[in-house]
């Protein structure tokens, strides 16, 4: 099999698929490991991806749909050996907060729209992909990150309060729901309550005492013999009822009014850069721990790729889970083949036993979601932003209040524009540095034991310099010069940071940089990038004042230029 592998049209089918590469080369000794793994996974994957599919509105059935097609997709077509896909906590929750309002109370509407969009968001992971805009995992910071993932965790369990005591709010929005929840107390359904606590006490009981069992399956199950046995529909205690498998017919995907589809444009692009973000913070973690490389780029078409079969399926969102990659990583899961037995043994449930499903309590799935929120809460985060990084602690927090107060779209697109707005900062208005020499000769910035060179400023510009921060270049310059106690005859500019593409008003702001200390009787020396910059100013034809400006090799090659001219001079 080995040898197939290294034939021209093998090479390029495994370019595009490479889990296909890593199940052929399939190590025998991996087989006990995998097939451990594929068994938890599953276990870990059937009840949570049912409620899920409750928290996105659609019905039970739809969970399971989104789980067993990705996971044989992204088996294929990814590059990450541990990542499971399937659905996501925060995800979901957008989605949720996109299709609802939209969809109002109608539940085939509800599900169309989040097949429409669930391929949308694959299409657009595709199209990133082919660009190669696998940079964009960079796109939400980590600050943005956190404060978003705090506020969806938030949301939803207030959210699922009220399903896991059986009573419902009065008001759409979080913040009238938790002012007016002592108001509610009063509502609440005793034998609801009841059930949810015992679902608690079993996943807190074995997470403590049996970490390695899947909790939440053996929850659901406990949960679901209680409620065959003592019938409680009958008490009140709603449960999920008729679960089948019947599919929307397809030439009804399409059954609505179109104009609707133009709301989901922008939500899908903005649901599937959180996803995309998300997964490549789970599979660079999961890469690094196990010693292996993953590309971005393919990891966006696998993806993509994911949530158009997850659609076609008739599923919603998926996503990179970083708690069932957890449970894959535990297990000692090796290789792709984890997520095809996992997808088989969800298939044969859906042919085989979805009729038990419909005796599941919803407050126990209510339960689990709150339960998988609490692991996304991350305060200590943000309060060690506070600490080391003010602007990402004010990020941080700002996109936690922003989704809490008006919701998590419109929180969630604030959060972005707000990054976006402080890296421009930082670009237009970035840190800068005087640096000076030390006892032993060696360049840095200028403190207690690093002072600076007699008649001579070094200079750091922290940002690459361009058309919008030339003119704050200059006057950084300038102002140095002029508030510095003794003559400044020389100028070295470390180029190395700021001089990284050819910008012709960047290079038109130096000559008239030159100008200006020419008055003052200071030389530039631009210091680094030495062929370049001249090859630069040729170009563009910018003729310099050759006395008052020189190229040097380095910082330490331009401190022994002015040593030699000022021992010339001498």
């Amino acid at each position: 099999m080995g040898g197939l592998l290294h034939g021209t049209f093998f090479q390029k089918l495994i370019s595009l698929m490479p889990g296909l590469g890593s199940l052929l080369e399939y190590k025998r000794e991996y087989l006990n490991f995998d097939i451990k793994a594929g068994l938890s996974v599953a276990a870990v994957s059937l009840p949570v991806s049912i409620a899920y599919a409750e928290l996105t509105g659609v019905g039970a059935i739809a969970g399971l749909y989104s789980t067993i097609l990705p996971l044989i997709v992204y088996a294929l077509f990814g590059s990450s050996k541990q990542l499971i896909v399937g659905p996501d906590t925060a995800t979901c929750a957008v989605v949720a907060a996109v299709v609802l309002p939209l969809a109002a109370n109608d539940p085939i509407l509800r599900w169309q729209l989040v097949i429409i969009l669930t391929i949308m968001i694959g299409i657009w992971c595709i199209i990133a992909g082919k660009l190669h805009l696998g940079a964009l995992a960079d796109l939400l910071s980590q600050p943005i990150l956190i404060g978003l993932l705090n506020g969806i965790s938030i949301t939803i369990m207030v959210d699922q309060l009220a399903k896991t005591l059986g009573f419902s709010y009065d008001y759409s929005y979080l913040i009238e729901r938790i002012v007016y929840f002592p108001f509610k107390l009063s509502e609440i359904h005793i034998g609801t309550a009841i059930v949810s606590f015992l679902t608690l006490s079993i996943l807190i009981a074995l997470k403590r005492l049996r970490p390695l069992y899947p909790a939440p399956l053996l929850a659901v199950i406990v949960m679901t013999f209680f409620s065959w046995a003592f019938n409680f529909d009958h008490y009140n205690i709603y449960i999920i009822g008729n679960v089948n498998n019947d599919l929307i017919p397809l030439e009804s995907w399409l059954d609505f009014d179109k104009g609707l589809m133009r709301d989901l444009v922008v939500s899908s692009l903005n649901i599937a850069i959180i996803c995309f973000v998300s997964m490549m913070i789970t599979v660079r973690s999961f890469a690094s721990k196990n010693n292996y490389e993953t590309n971005s780029d393919v990891e966006f078409k696998a993806l993509g790729l994911a949530n158009i079969v997850a659609g076609l399926s008739q599923g919603f969102v998926v996503s990179g889970t970083s708690s069932r990659t957890a449970v894959n990583d535990s297990n000692g899961g090796k290789t792709q083949l984890v997520l095809i037995i996992a997808a088989i043994l969800i298939g044969i449930v859906v042919v085989f036993f979805l009729l038990p499903l419909q005796y599941i309590p919803t407050c126990v799935l209510g339960v689990i979601l709150i339960y998988s929120s609490i692991s996304l809460i991350n305060f200590q985060t943000i309060v060690r932003f506070f600490r080391f990084d003010r602007d990402a602690f004010y990020l941080s927090l700002i996109t936690l209040v922003s989704v809490l107060v008006i919701g998590i779209i419109p929180g969630m697109a604030l959060a972005v524009l707000l990054g976006l707005f402080l890296f421009l900062r930082r670009v237009f208005r970035p840190k800068d540095q005087l640096l000076g020499v030390d006892k032993s000769g060696r360049i840095h910035s200028i403190s207690q034991n690093v002072q600076p060179i007699s008649n001579t400023m070094i200079y750091r510009f922290n940002s690459p310099l361009t058309y919008f921060n030339i003119a704050y270049f200059k006057r950084r310059i300038i102002s140095y010069i002029d508030d510095s106690k003794e003559p400044i005859n020389y100028v070295i500019v470390d180029a190395i940071p700021c001089f990284t593409y050819k910008d012709v008003s960047v290079l038109s702001g130096i000559d008239e940089l030159v100008r200006f200390l020419k008055v003052r009787n200071t030389i530039l020396i631009l210091s680094g990038r030495r062929k370049t910059l001249k090859n630069w100013f040729k170009q563009m034809n910018i003729k310099l004042d050759d006395e008052y400006i020189e190229f040097a090799y380095d910082l330490y090659f331009a401190v022994k230029l002015i040593q030699s001219k000022e021992h010339m001079d001498n």
